[in-house]
């Protein structure tokens, strides 16, 4: 009911808890390893509808903490803008051939780590327009490649907040998010009965990974999380393209 082989299964079984385990302490860029790592085994049209899966159950286990600790005014207009980018990206995967949004993927996440690595800081994005742009565009990149943590993450970066406050806003985003991505996977008939088993059989693996992942979360080791995590992202997509490639 997988329609995957057991090396399959077991190397995404591992990606699935390792991108939990990053989730877990440093509160976004589980799908981004995912789609990363397994984008050249399972397509990105196949894979967002999986990542689903993993992310509400992700935010389900971490939303008590994020709603306490984020800005929640910023999460919600974030989330507003989601919506409206969510279909344009969806649209465009569609419409593409495998390869092609394999190679978007990977890019937009390759694009996204350097960008934040670099700690670039776009001083317009602390207003109300610039927050709901900030959603719109990672509406766009979920869509395509289920992404769009990544570029809250860098929007949230720009505020020049807390580390607990960024890790709680981007657990409120992703959380409400969710509700409104189901819609659309299911509209545009991205959400299958297999993709749905996928996601219901690997959730459980990737919570293993959040619930692990907390328990590193340690206020001392915080300057090292987004280095860590990014430098990964860059890695993992860098490689991607160059199996891609050859």
């Amino acid at each position: 009911f997988l329609n995957l082989t057991m090396n399959q299964i077991v190397l995404l079984g591992v990606i699935c808890f390792a991108a939990g385990l990053v989730r877990g302490f440093a509160g976004f860029a589980l799908s981004a390893l995912v789609m990363a790592s397994a984008a050249t085994i399972i397509s990105p049209i196949s894979l967002i509808p999986v990542l689903w899966f993993l992310e509400m159950a992700a935010s389900l286990q971490m939303a008590g903490g994020g709603w306490r600790d984020a800005n929640r005014t910023i999460a919600i207009l974030l989330v507003v803008g989601n919506f409206i980018g969510w279909p344009i990206g969806l649209s465009l995967t569609t419409s593409l051939p495998t390869d092609t949004s394999t190679l978007i993927a990977l890019c937009i996440i390759l694009a996204l780590a350097a960008l934040q690595l670099a700690r670039l800081r776009i001083p317009g994005l602390a207003t109300r327009p610039g927050t709901l742009i900030s959603g719109i565009v990672a509406g766009i990149a979920a869509g395509v490649a289920h992404v769009g943590g990544m570029v809250v993450a860098l929007y949230v970066l720009s505020q020049n907040q807390p580390a607990k406050m960024m890790r709680g806003t981007l657990v409120v985003y992703l959380f409400l998010a969710s509700f409104g991505s189901f819609l659309f996977l299911l509209y545009f008939d991205v959400m299958t009965a297999q993709a749905a088993w996928r996601g219901v059989f690997f959730a459980p693996i990737s919570m293993l990974g959040v619930f692990v992942g907390t328990k590193f979360f340690s206020p001392k080791l915080e300057p090292y999380y987004r280095p860590f995590c990014l430098s990964l992202l860059m890695f993992l997509a860098s490689l991607g393209l160059i199996r891609l490639a050859f």
